[in-house]
């Protein structure tokens, strides 16, 4: 191993592919690799579209897709993009159900406006004050993320109080 100044860090470096003996500074990527990285970016998308079906075809890859891809673990929970030759997919096996649930206060009655405030400070756990403001700025999401049954039991007891919810 040896260490190395680059800009103001110390940092010791081994080189990939040096032998048990053999210790080296990594300079970048050989002139070839960056040779061939300069041509890829330079096809078109139809061309880089072949080139990776080539490659699958060469590696002995499938086609399913990776399980993190260029988005790492914020894009993990989003639902995988379909490959261009799938278009057998249905719409309706696609749709997932929603696990969670914003609460929507469109409208209410003046006459059960108290009432309402009631129920959004104790469901929202707000002070007096704010939830006021809240139900005041109708319409408006009074509560986020809350599990479909939580939402439709809250759905209907702010209807019954005179609201017009909307769950979305």
């Amino acid at each position: 191993m040896r260490t190395c100044l680059r800009g103001r860090l110390w940092r010791t470096v081994r080189t990939f592919g040096a032998s048990a003996g053999e210790e080296g500074i990594y300079d970048g990527p050989s002139p070839r690799v960056a040779q061939l990285a300069d041509e890829i970016a330079g096809l078109s998308l139809l061309e880089a579209s072949d080139l990776a079906e080539l490659l699958k075809k060469k590696l002995k890859l499938d086609d399913a897709p990776p399980m993190m891809g260029f988005g790492g673990p914020a894009m993990a929970g989003m639902p995988a993009m379909a490959s261009p030759g799938s278009g057998d997919a249905k719409p309706e096996e696609a749709k997932e159900e929603k696990a969670a649930f914003d609460v929507r206060l469109e409208s209410f009655e003046a006459a059960n406006k108290i009432k309402i405030i009631k129920e959004v400070r104790a469901v929202t756990e707000l002070g007096l004050k704010e939830a006021k403001e809240l139900v005041e700025k109708t319409p408006t999401v009074i509560k986020a993320g809350m599990i479909k049954e939580e939402a439709e039991a809250l759905k209907k007891k702010l209807e019954e109080l005179g609201g017009k919810i909307v769950l979305e």
